[in-house]
């Protein structure tokens, strides 16, 4: 796996380190010694079946909710965090909530930032229109910009383009994508698996809570088999582990 490279050619720091994170609750392990790192301005897609553990280990980055083991090297107001859930008050405008989470987030000058959240989502038109008239294409934009009030080096998006049409997700990721093109460091998760391919420069399969593959979407689609189509790549990759490591062994 190539590593992008800074001044020099020398390898760039990573702006996320994630080693040997774990989650239990009880005697269940969501998450085990789950470890990758990420570079700036890098889109890494977090996928899996249901039940892997792609919102725990997003949430533990976000601050959510603390890790049983292993660390993280940011500290959560580092972190942007975009929940599956909008956390929007719907009878409040765009500039409305903006202004309020920028207050909860201490925001040190809240006016330039709200300008400059209405010109990174493109809603600068929509400012003044109360959120629950808002189609969910924008809404999902508003949600994110939450998560960008801080001006975070990385921000993790939980299942960003659920419940959204064809069009609005095409839109929602064109966004993501000037963001990192800006320098800002995504990890996703996603259960549309082709966004994975499509978006994302690495991908990170977790199941049952451990850490399967950590590598490119080319590579991964090599580790499977699905004759040029990569959902039938990443099914047949989990196959392949479930035969060799049986009954959750791995």
């Amino acid at each position: 796996m190539s590593v992008p490279s800074g001044v020099g050619g020398a390898p760039s720091k990573p702006v996320l380190r994630v080693e040997g994170l774990g989650k239990r609750y009880g005697s269940r392990h969501a998450l085990r010694d789950v470890s990758f790192a990420v570079q700036a301005g890098e889109l890494v897609a977090v996928i899996g079946p249901n039940g892997a553990g792609k919102t725990t280990l997003l949430s533990i980055l976000a601050g959510v909710q603390p890790p049983s083991a292993g660390t993280v090297n940011r500290a959560a107001g580092e972190i942007g965090w975009v929940p599956q859930r909008p956390a929007l008050y719907s009878k409040l405008s765009v500039v409305e909530n903006l202004r309020l989470f920028a207050r909860l987030e201490k925001v040190s000058d809240p006016e330039a930032v709200l300008g400059r959240m209405l010109d990174q989502t493109g809603l600068a038109d929509r400012a003044d229109e109360r959120v629950d008239r808002l189609s969910g294409g924008n809404r999902q934009r508003v949600n994110v910009a939450l998560g960008l009030l801080a001006d975070p080096p990385v921000i993790v998006l939980d299942e960003p383009s659920s419940s959204l049409d064809p069009g609005q997700r095409e839109r929602l990721w064109l966004f993501i994508g000037e963001l990192a093109a800006r320098g800002t460091s995504v990890v996703f998760s996603t259960h549309i698996v082709g966004e994975a391919e499509r978006y994302a420069q690495r991908v990170v399969v977790l199941d049952e809570g451990n850490l399967l593959f950590a590598g490119s979407p080319e590579e991964l689609a090599r580790a499977g088999d699905g004759d040029g189509d990569f959902e039938q790549a990443f099914v047949s990759f989990l196959r392949k582990r479930e035969s060799a490591y049986p009954e959750g062994t791995t």
